[in-house]
């Protein structure tokens, strides 16, 4: 069967596909094999090391907890803070009032050109400088800082790209009924935009909470990757096993924070707020079956 992207594969494609597939598994076990046989020769698959993980509660309560702590307090204080201003900002990039427009692309622009650990150092520096903040305390701040300035442009770009994404339609139906501008862009663009918007936004989330161990790597910010090279110090040259459970961490932390933008995407579109595509026959009759049911959808296909 044909689709609309592509021809269906023949034979001879689909025998392709699967040697290239059991090449890929042979390939990737043999490395496996090679990278455990190594650690192995090298003793750090050794019980002793791997040990403190798992029969005291010293290692969890002394260092990943509270490392731990410390990342999820500089993401989620960097997420509050970026998420909104680079709400503010992409909506500003869309202003059609030039002293607006073109300040808030400036600001843009330059904040998502300089990488975010550039940032963090300037932040820790300023704060050491030019306030009074304790010497504990200046490197979450530099980190949260770094986090917001960086991330809160790339998050505008996304807010801008989604709503631009829209058809036109969506503004031009919104003005022919006399909305303002704010209205439309509250009302209209923004509910339809959150959706199509939702996968970029989340795999920026991902990448706020990865980099608060560059706070850790340089700024000496006690966060969750930095309590690993303490953690083997302590336990004897276990850096090995100390990284494997720090990854495993930020594996199920990344993991159960895409998974609840998954749900709550699927959950946006099952209450039929649109992205602004058509909609084909079968989201019709469902359109149908719900205002026969007595359940009126809102925001449903092109339509406003």
């Amino acid at each position: 069967m044909s689709s609309v992207l592509y021809d269906a594969q023949g034979p001879r494609a689909k025998r392709r596909n699967i040697l290239f597939t059991l090449a890929f598994l042979v390939s990737f076990a043999a490395l496996l094999w090679w990278v455990f046989s190594t650690l192995y020769d090298k003793g750090q698959l050794e019980w002793a090391l791997w040990k403190p993980f798992f029969t005291s509660g010293e290692a969890w309560s002394t260092y990943i907890w509270p490392g731990l702590q410390n990342t999820l307090k500089a993401a989620v204080l960097a997420v509050l803070i970026a998420m909104p201003l680079g709400a503010v900002l992409g909506i500003a990039r869309l202003s059609d009032h030039a002293w607006i427009r073109v300040p808030a692309g400036v600001v843009v622009e330059f904040f998502r050109a300089i990488p975010v650990l550039v940032l963090m150092i300037f932040g820790l520096a300023l704060f050491a400088q030019y306030t009074d903040v304790s010497s504990d305390d200046r490197p979450l701040y530099a980190v949260v800082t770094g986090l917001v300035l960086y991330n809160a442009s790339v998050l505008a770009e996304i807010v801008r790209a989604g709503i631009l994404a829209l058809p036109k339609g969506q503004a031009e139906g919104a003005m022919a009924i006399g909305l303002r501008k704010n209205q439309l862009m509250r009302l209209v663009l923004l509910p339809q935009a959150v959706t199509a918007m939702l996968p970029a936004i989340v795999s920026q989330l991902v990448v706020i909470v990865k980099d608060t161990a560059l706070g850790g790597a340089v700024l000496t910010f006690p966060e969750l990757l930095a309590s690993a090279n303490t953690m083997s110090g302590y336990y004897g040259a276990n850096i090995i096993a100390s990284l494997t459970v720090v990854a495993v961490i930020f594996i199920a932390l990344n993991f159960a924070l895409t998974s609840f933008a998954s749900w709550l995407e699927a959950r946006l579109r099952r209450s039929k707020r649109s992205t602004g595509a058509v909609l084909g026959p079968d989201d019709i009759d469902d359109l149908n079956a719900a205002e026969v049911g007595g359940t009126h959808g809102t925001g449903a296909g092109g339509t406003i």
